[in-house]
């Protein structure tokens, strides 16, 4: 609707969406994943980093269609999405872990809506999280 729901400095943006049979030990490995993750450049310019040793943010979007399946047709298939009643309370509990991992740095979306996402990929790097 025009208005900024979510905005952050330097970090990671990260599209999240969930499976099924995604549950709660599912949201923590992720969240502990994601905090973990030694990706952000040291004094020497190596990957050695992690959330907890930077003032890095997240912006957490959802995006189901991550789990877009274009295998057979010209039209995705989003079968192995979660369905919103399964993923609204899947997502709303991985913000509120990682917001308990690094109070004061996550903001996120709007889920569920059309958004306009806009970022500067710095580096760039790009990663696939699946367990």
């Amino acid at each position: 609707d025009g208005t900024a729901v979510g905005r952050i400095g330097h970090g990671l943006v990260l599209l999240v969406g969930f499976a099924p049979d995604d549950g709660p030990e599912t949201l923590v490995w992720m969240a502990d994943k994601v905090v973990g993750l030694r990706i952000f450049a040291d004094e020497e310019g190596r990957m050695n980093l992690g959330l907890q040793e930077t003032q890095a943010e997240l912006l957490v979007i959802s995006q189901f269609t991550l789990y877009g399946d274009t295998r057979k047709g010209r039209r995705p298939s989003f079968v192995h999405a979660a369905p919103p009643d399964t993923a609204i309370p899947l997502y709303d509990r991985f913000l509120e872990i990682l917001r308990e991992s690094i109070p004061g740095r996550v903001e996120s979306g709007e889920f569920g809506a059309m958004m306009d996402v806009a970022l500067v990929n710095a580096g760039p790097v790009t990663l696939v999280l699946e367990r």
